[in-house]
C-alpha cells in the first residue's frame, strides 16, 4: 500500500522490470549435463541434491537483520494487516503465506533505501514522517491522526508501520533526486519527435493498463505460473489489482499500484501483450501472459482516442433523488410505496421542480455538481451520456437501502484536446528514465547488502 509520495515517478514500459531480475539459465547438452549457454556463468546441473542439514536453511521465520537494522516478526504482521484489511474479501492461508514473504523483502528494501539514504547524508527526520502521515491520514482517509492510529490498531496494524512505510519512500525519492535525477538527459529533439508522432496518431487508441509482473526461468516456472493464477483467482473474486500490484509484481510500476500510463500498445514492447491488450475492455483482466523473462497479468482500466474529446469527460450536474423504507416493512408494502416513489419521480419536470414534488412524497434529496462521467459505476455511465437535462435514470436499490434515481440538471461537455503538451512529454520520458536507473540502484544495495535470517 502506497501511502504517500511528494511526486511518484512512473515506468510506463511493462515487462522490463525483467532485465533486472531474472536470472541466467542453463541449456542441456548431448551427454544431458548442463552446459554454459552465452548468458550463463554459473553452468548448474540438471539434477540438483541438496545437502541435508539439521537446520533447513530455506525455512526462514519472517524476521531479519538488513546490515544490523532488525526486522521484526511483528512489523510483517503489522504491514500484512494493512493488506489484507484493504482486501474485499478473505484470502486464503496460502496466499497470506506468500505475502508474508513478500512484505518481509519490501520491508528490506525499505531498510536499504533508509541505510543509504543516511549514509549519503539525506536522512529523514522524524518531523517529516510526522507531517506526511498527518497528510496521509486526512487527504487519503479523512481521518484525523488519532482516528487513523485507532483504525490501524483496530484492524492489527499501527501507526509506527505506515510511518516505516512513509520514511523508506521519502528516503528514496531523496536519493532518486539528488543521485540519479540530476543525470538524466532529455534532449530537445526527442521530445519535438515525439510530439509530432503524437500529432500525426490523433484518433488512434491510448490504453491505460495495469499490470501485475512476475519474473520466471525455467527452473521454477511452474510455481510462477501456479502463483500468477492463484493472484488471478483472487482479483476476479474482488481483491485489489492495486494492492497486489504493489506486493507482488517484480516491475517498477509497483510503486504505483502497477499502472503504466495511457500508452499506446506498440510502447509496450511485446508482441504477446499488445495482441492481448488489443482484445480488451475497461475492466477486463487477462494473464497470466508470457513474455521473456517471465508472465504478466494486465488489467485493462480505460481506453480513450488520443487527441479527441472523451464524452465520459464530460461534467455532470446530478440530484439524487431517494426513498428509505422503514425496518419491518412487508415486500408487498416496500413494492406498493416503490411504485409510488417511481410514478412521482417520472412525472416530474426537470430539477427545479424536484425537491418540493419529493419532499411531498416523503422522499429526500442531494445536489452534486461537476461530477465526471467516468467517476460514476460503470453501469451508470452509459445510461448518463444518453440522458437531456431533467431526465432520470432507472431506479436502482433494495429494500434495505432503499430506492433512489439520479437527475441530470446541467452537463459541461468536454472540449477538443491537443494531446500531452511537450513539457508532458518530457516529464514521461524522464520518468521513464529514472525509473530504469532507480531499479538498477536497489539492485545493487540488495547485492552489497548484509541479511541474516533468525
Amino acid at each position: 500500500m502506497k501511502v504517500f509520495a511528494k511526486k511518484t515517478t512512473r515506468f510506463a514500459l511493462a515487462g522490463l522490470g525483467a532485465a533486472f531480475i531474472m536470472s541466467s539459465l542453463t541449456s542441456t547438452g548431448v551427454q544431458g549435463q548442463a552446459q554454459p549457454s552465452s548468458n550463463d556463468s554459473f553452468n548448474l546441473p540438471e539434477d540438483i541434491s541438496f545437502i541435508v542439514q539439521p537446520n533447513n536453511p530455506n525455512e526462514r521465520r519472517a524476521t531479519a537483520r538488513v546490515n544490523g537494522s532488525i526486522i521484526t516478526g511483528t512489523d510483517v504482521d503489522h504491514r500484512v494487516a494493512l493488506i489484507l484489511a484493504a482486501q474485499e474479501i478473505a484470502i486464503p492461508p496460502e496466499e497470506v503465506a506468500r505475502l508474508r514473504l513478500q512484505v518481509l523483502r519490501n520491508l528490506i528494501d525499505e531498510t536499504l533505501q533508509v541505510q543509504e539514504a543516511a549514509a549519503l547524508e539525506l536522512p529523514v527526520t522524524p518531523e517529516e514522517v510526522n507531517q506526511a502521515y498527518e497528510r496521509f491520514a486526512i487527504e487519503s482517509r479523512g481521518m484525523s491522526v488519532a482516528e487513523l492510529d485507532a483504525y490501524l490498531t483496530s484492524i492489527g496494524s499501527s501507526s509506527r508501520s505506515v510511518k516505516r512505510q512513509i520514511q523508506g519512500e521519502l528516503a528514496w525519492n531523496n536519493l532518486l533526486r539528488r543521485n540519479i535525477a540530476p543525470f538524466v538527459n532529455v534532449s530537445e529533439g526527442e521530445v519535438t519527435d515525439l510530439w509530432e508522432r503524437l500529432q500525426e496518431s490523433r484518433g488512434t487508441t491510448e490504453y491505460r493498463l495495469g499490470e501485475i509482473f512476475l519474473s520466471a526461468n525455467p527452473n521454477n516456472r511452474d510455481q510462477v505460473v501456479a502463483n500468477a493464477n492463484q493472484i488471478i483467482e483472487q482479483l476476479r473474486a474482488g481483491g485489489s489489482f492495486v494492492a497486489y500490484a504493489r506486493q507482488f509484481s517484480e516491475a517498477s510500476s509497483a510503486v504505483v499500484g502497477g499502472d503504466l500510463g495511457w500508452i499506446r500498445l506498440a510502447q509496450l514492447q511485446q508482441p504477446q501483450l499488445e495482441a492481448a491488450a488489443a482484445q480488451m475492455t475497461p475492466g477486463q483482466l487477462v494473464g497470466p501472459l508470457e513474455i521473456p523473462g517471465g508472465f504478466s497479468i494486465l488489467l485493462m482500466i480505460d481506453v480513450r482516442q488520443i487527441g479527441m474529446p472523451d464524452p465520459r469527460d464530460a461534467l455532470l450536474s446530478l440530484k439524487q433523488i431517494s426513498i428509505a423504507f422503514p425496518a419491518g416493512i412487508t415486500e408487498a408494502e416496500a413494492e406498493q410505496r416503490g411504485s409510488e416513489f417511481i410514478s412521482a419521480v417520472q412525472s416530474m419536470n426537470g430539477c427545479g421542480d424536484a425537491d418540493a414534488r419529493a419532499a411531498a412524497i416523503g422522499a429526500t434529496t442531494v445536489n452534486n455538481d461537476g461530477i465526471p462521467v467516468r467517476a460514476l459505476p460503470e453501469a451508470l455511465q452509459g445510461i448518463m451520456l444518453q440522458l437531456n437535462v431533467g431526465q432520470v435514470t432507472p431506479p436502482f436499490g433494495d429494500l434495505t437501502e432503499g430506492i433512489r434515481v439520479l437527475m441530470l440538471c446541467g452537463r459541461d461537455d468536454p472540449t477538443d484536446t491537443s494531446g500531452p503538451s511537450v513539457a508532458a512529454i518530457m516529464e514521461q520520458i524522464e520518468e521513464e528514465r529514472i525509473n530504469r536507473r532507480a531499479q538498477r540502484y536497489l539492485r545493487d544495495l540488495r547485492r552489497d547488502a548484509v541479511i541474516e535470517y533468525d
